[in-house]
């Protein structure tokens, strides 16, 4: 079969940044090709076990795929994991995780919605929830599942491997996790499965599994890179908020939160997180000493900010941003709070929602990034005794007039 430029080109955009398995960029293009010649839309699928309620810039790295390959025509299978939530994934973990109940898949599912629709259109998604096949099977068609995979099989996942070298115990029931998830695709009839890339192996079953109950062509699998938070570092997740950067954030602190990334993340976030098309372009700049990162973190930093909080909104950001950190102003609008003459200033950046934690309150002020009137703070135990306001800074973004409050 004669693949024609048109598709192999199509296929290389919905390749950027991913990994295309097995056959890579041809095959992409030969299910392309034959979907659009048969008029026969591709089932895009995308499992999502609603562990949180909210959603972070790491998670839309797999959505923006989803809404190219929508803008293509092509259906989008949203699978709410109501039965592999009550398990939980093990990928990546090195103990077994807790499960959800019912109720909470539920809450936490209508929050991932709302949240996506900033990415994808779910209103022409099919969703699904794949409790309504997994809890109605039978005790012989789990056995039948379950005989399309061999314990050594299990066994060469890495999670599952180390677990089991360093005498951690692996329940049963962890095992059934990659089964229905694998499951689900037959029973969807995905034709491409994405996930990130600590999902190979359960992606990767769910093409063994489809061939195994018949199907002539099964799935493709594309793997999206998993993005660092804002230390460089660490993947990007809920577990660790001061790196985090979540769509529900204001446009102030998202841009805020862009603008402190490494230089070193820079492309990687042009790349998943943004559709700008000359990456080469930004490459090239990155590598110029007479350009400054900081001038291309701002245009990223405003461009993710509007997506997801508009321009008007991001305008404002960028400003405050410039004012403050730039020229080292501060902002207008600063809450005003009456506060206890005396207060501890651990307990006062907890209450204020400056940090999610007195350990995480600890290690802005030995960084040297909580500050009174200029003044830093470097005593964990210090009280806010000053007859007058004074100006509570934490970080580069977050401000407080702090009144004080004489009476008992």
């Amino acid at each position: 079969m004669e693949i024609r430029e048109e598709f192999i080109e199509q296929a290389k955009r919905l390749a950027r940044g991913a990994e295309v398995l097995p056959g890579g960029i041809e095959e992409l293009a030969v299910k392309l090709q034959h979907a659009k010649d048969t008029n026969t839309p591709l089932r895009i699928k995308l499992g999502m076990d609603p562990t949180r309620p909210d959603l972070h810039l790491g998670h839309t790295v797999v959505m923006r795929k989803l809404r190219e390959f929508q803008k293509l025509g092509h259906k989008i299978v949203l699978i709410v994991g109501g039965a592999t939530a009550m398990v939980g994934d093990p990928s990546g973990k090195s103990e077994t995780r807790p499960s959800l109940s019912k109720e909470q898949v539920e809450e936490n599912a209508k929050s991932y919605f709302e949240q996506m629709s900033k990415v994808v259109d779910v209103e022409k998604a099919e969703v699904t929830n794949n409790a309504d096949w997994l809890h109605k099977m039978s005790f012989v068609d789990l056995l039948k599942l379950a005989s399309k995979m061999t314990v050594a099989q299990m066994m060469t996942r890495d999670d599952f491997a180390k677990r089991y070298s360093e005498g951690k115990p692996i329940s049963v029931h962890e095992f059934f996790y990659p089964l229905m998830q694998a499951y689900d695709s037959v029973v969807i009839d995905a034709d491409i499965e994405l996930g990130g890339t600590d999902q190979r192996f359960n992606t990767l079953l769910g093409r063994q599994i489809q061939e195994a109950y018949g199907k002539k062509y099964p799935q493709m699998v594309m793997l999206l890179p998993l993005i660092e938070g804002t230390d460089g570092v660490v993947k990007m997740s809920k577990t660790y908020p001061e790196h985090c950067i979540s769509l529900t954030d204001s446009a102030k602190d998202m841009f805020g939160k862009l603008m402190s990334i490494p230089d070193t993340l820079i492309l990687k976030y042009y790349t998943l997180l943004t559709d700008v098309s000359d990456l080469k372009q930004i490459e090239e700049k990155l590598k110029n000493p007479e350009v400054n990162p900081r001038d291309l973190k701002l245009q990223l930093a405003h461009m993710i900010t509007e997506e997801y909080n508009g321009k008007e909104n991001a305008d404002a950001a960028q400003q405050e941003f410039i004012n403050v950190v730039s020229n080292k102003g501060i902002p207008e609008d600063i809450p005003q709070i009456e506060i206890q003459k005396g207060k501890n200033i651990i307990d006062l950046l907890v209450e204020l929602s400056f940090v999610q934690s007195k350990g995480e309150a600890k290690r802005l002020i030995a960084g040297g990034g909580v500050k009174l009137d200029g003044e830093k703070i470097t005593d964990v135990t210090y009280s806010v005794n000053t007859e007058k306001s004074v100006i509570l800074q934490a970080g580069k973004r977050k401000f407080a007039k702090l009144n004080m409050r004489t009476d008992v």
